[in-house]
């Protein structure tokens, strides 16, 4: 009987040795931890619009180039080195993206109150076309800085006779040279 005696100590030792230590994680993982309380989630809506205009154009384009292929990866590690958020909040972000795409928008400027300067140059989302032609010769200015408006104006001031102010308020809205500009004006003096 002595012989079962040490066995049975050890035992009751080892038994009661894990009974505390289930007690203490069991409390443990009762307790909620500070560094763990789970966040209020966020909005994917607002995460993506937040999201997106953390990137420059060129890293939108590429951003949704990499998801349309199916590469979540590597639209994760771009978003992660353009914006240096963490790896989970890059993850969240490409994720919030991809399930509501964002178009991207240009951080708008802060504007000055606009004057009444009707010459100074603005640009506009499109290309203008202009073409003048006499006889065989035929001359085009595209340009975003100018429209039917200020067009007009031109060819106002050239048929009007002042062929030079007419040929600055193009080289004013365009990007040709003086002497393409009154080459152009030169065509529309009839």
């Amino acid at each position: 009987m002595e012989s079962l005696l040490v066995p049975l100590l050890i035992l009751a030792f080892v038994g009661a040795g894990v009974l505390i230590g289930a007690r203490v994680l069991g409390r443990r993982r009762a307790r909620p931890r500070a560094d763990t309380a789970p966040r209020p989630a966020r909005d994917p809506l607002e995460l993506a619009r937040t999201a997106a205009a953390k990137l420059s154009q060129d890293q939108h384009r590429r951003l949704y180039a990499l998801i349309a292929q199916g590469q979540a990866m590597a639209a994760i590690k771009l978003y992660f080195e353009a914006t240096g958020d963490g790896l989970r909040a890059s993850r969240d972000a490409v994720g919030a993206l991809a399930a509501h795409p964002q178009p991207f928008r240009p951080e708008a400027p802060e504007e000055e109150p606009a004057e009444d300067d009707d010459d100074a140059p603005q640009r506009f989302a499109y290309r203008y076309r202009a073409i003048a032609s006499k006889g065989d010769v035929t001359r085009e200015v595209s340009s975003n800085m100018l429209n039917d408006e200020i067009y007009g104006r031109i060819r106002t001031l050239a048929r009007s006779g002042d062929t030079e102010a007419a040929a600055e308020a193009l080289t004013r809205h365009s990007d040709i040279s003086i002497k393409q500009a009154r080459e152009f004006i030169a065509l529309l003096e009839d």
